[in-house]
């Protein structure tokens, strides 16, 4: 019987508002996953009564989620989605794309894939009204 690694780190960066999430998504999410990591979101988040975010989704080795982590993903979304400025989701998956424009369903801001990590980061970096193109 193998061993199915799975987890999601977060690293947050906030200064005043403004924040910047940085996800690493590694095999098939579970709703463990998000349990541990929610709280935090949630404390730091919580603190800024209205919160610029912007993220980073590291999904190299993302496989997917299970059911219950799925829910707890659109969660996060449903109840943040006003804050997110941009997320940037980086990996080499032809459905990438897909996700980013469901994504940006449930979000104010904008959602791209990016195949290359460095032009993600240089896009999220970007000043607000540089926002243009990939």
């Amino acid at each position: 019987m193998g061993t199915d690694r799975h987890g999601l780190t977060l690293e947050i960066n906030q200064v005043n508002d403004e924040f910047m999430l940085s996800f690493k998504a590694l095999g098939k999410l579970t709703h463990d996953d998000y349990a541990a990591i929610t709280p935090v979101l949630e404390s730091k988040l919580g603190s800024v009564k209205q919160p610029k975010i912007r993220a980073f989704v590291d999904a190299e080795e993302f496989r997917g989620w299970e059911p219950h982590a799925a829910w707890d993903d659109l969660k996060i979304g449903l109840h943040h989605g006003r804050e997110f400025t941009r997320i940037a989701i980086y990996g080499h998956r032809d459905w990438m794309d897909w996700a980013a424009r469901i994504g940006s369903w449930f979000i104010a801001g904008e959602v791209k894939h990016f195949d290359d990590r460095d032009a993600a980061l240089d896009w999220l970096r970007r000043p607000e009204s540089a926002n243009s193109g990939r």
